[in-house]
């Protein structure tokens, strides 16, 4: 099996919760290389998740958009990247069912940005890593098969459909321009410097201040969970032996439901079940199961370590040591999403609606109106 090395990588959204692992990780590992971080750093992103590195030689952070295709090709150009790991995203499905027009425009706009200056310097680019999500695959059923690579995409949610669109622009950039692309598929993650809009982190934050935990309907739905530090050894595995053209999924073998997730951290804190369990409504559609296969990841080399018991102690442990490392989420452990404070469907009536489109003259280019208006004579 051949191996990869990288020289230098351009990585985006390593200051968000899997990103950052990611990239503290791997900047640790392989001190040669050089690593540019670039990352908007938007409410659930923070550059103290990556402060173990900040002052290695080897690490450089930029604060900009995906979206913005100049700074992206000039980060290519600058530090003569030949390799891009893009982990930017928007990922909260509940915040998709009520602000999901950011989750197209970072998501698959953003995507679609990398893939474009990507492509402008492919005889550099030696690897570009998409990282995408099992909830492509759509819900699975109790008694379902685990979900393989080459298994369809059926999204459920405005979340999943935006990395689904996202994986087809990789794959198209693939066949059309020939470039050397990897996506990756991975099961729920938690462990230190995750957002606490999350599950697992949302629920320590409540217990730690004697609050119940919000339940989403019955608490029956189960996920597959897998801790931070086993992702970022599976991603190192896939960056050095990956094959270019190929879809890896990183899974678990251990599954658990929503409720039994909250009755294990009950227990870790000592409190009684009926005092600390909140049911609340269900989401607008909550997918029971993901179950995927990880068997092409597991022949590069790569398994398990942490089971849920040792990650959930580990977490919990890092939470309570680290209660202000966000700030103040007050806002964010709610049971549902919100939009500043308001129900996305509030908040539209607040974006002024334009009432007239402006002459195509006033917004084209110069060169572009000359074009057109020579077409017209």
């Amino acid at each position: 099996m051949s191996t990869y090395t990288p020289k230098a990588v351009l990585f985006t959204g390593g200051a968000g919760f899997i990103g950052s692992n990611v990239l503290v990780h791997l900047a640790q590992t392989y001190p040669e290389c050089k690593f540019v971080c670039l990352d908007k750093v938007t409410d659930c992103a923070n550059v103290k998740n990556f402060q173990e590195i900040l002052d290695s030689p080897n690490f450089t952070f930029v604060k900009g958009d995906i979206c913005a295709a100049d700074l992206v090709s000039h980060l290519i150009r600058s530090y003569n990247i030949d390799t891009i790991m893009h982990f930017a995203a928007e990922t909260h499905v509940d915040n998709s069912f009520g602000n999901s027009l950011v989750f197209t425009k970072t998501n698959v706009l953003g995507t679609h940005t990398m893939l474009e200056s990507a492509k402008l310097f492919q005889s550099q680019i030696q690897r570009f890593i998409h990282v995408s999500t099992d909830e492509v695959y759509g819900e699975s059923t109790a008694t379902d098969d685990r979900n393989h690579e080459g298994a369809s995409m059926a999204p459920t949610n405005p979340y999943a459909a935006s990395k689904a669109a996202a994986e087809l622009l990789v794959m198209s950039y693939r066949k059309s321009f020939n470039l050397p692309t990897i996506i990756t598929r991975g099961n729920n993650v938690y462990g230190p410097k995750q957002y606490p809009e999350k599950l697992i982190p949302k629920f320590i934050h409540l217990l730690s201040r004697g609050q119940p935990c919000p339940l989403h309907g019955t608490g029956a739905n189960r996920r597959s969970f897998l801790y931070v530090t086993d992702v970022a050894r599976a991603f190192d595995c896939i960056l050095s032996k990956g094959v270019v053209g190929q879809i890896y999924n990183i899974g678990s073998n251990f599954e658990i439901t929503n409720k039994d997730v909250l009755l294990t951290l009950l227990k870790c804190f000592n409190l009684p079940e009926e005092s600390f369990v909140r049911y609340v409504r269900d989401r607008c559609f909550n997918d029971f199961r993901y179950h995927i296969d990880s068997t092409s990841l597991n022949e590069l080399g790569w398994e398990q370590k942490v089971d849920f018991t040792r990650g959930i102690e580990l977490t919990k442990e890092w939470y309570l040591n680290n209660l202000s490392h966000w700030g103040d989420v007050s806002g964010v452990l709610t049971a549902h999403p919100f939009v500043h404070g308001k129900p996305f469907s509030e908040s539209l009536s607040t974006v002024p609606v334009q009432q007239s489109v402006p002459p195509v003259e006033t917004v084209l280019p110069q060169t572009k109106r000359q074009r057109t208006d020579q077409a017209a004579k």
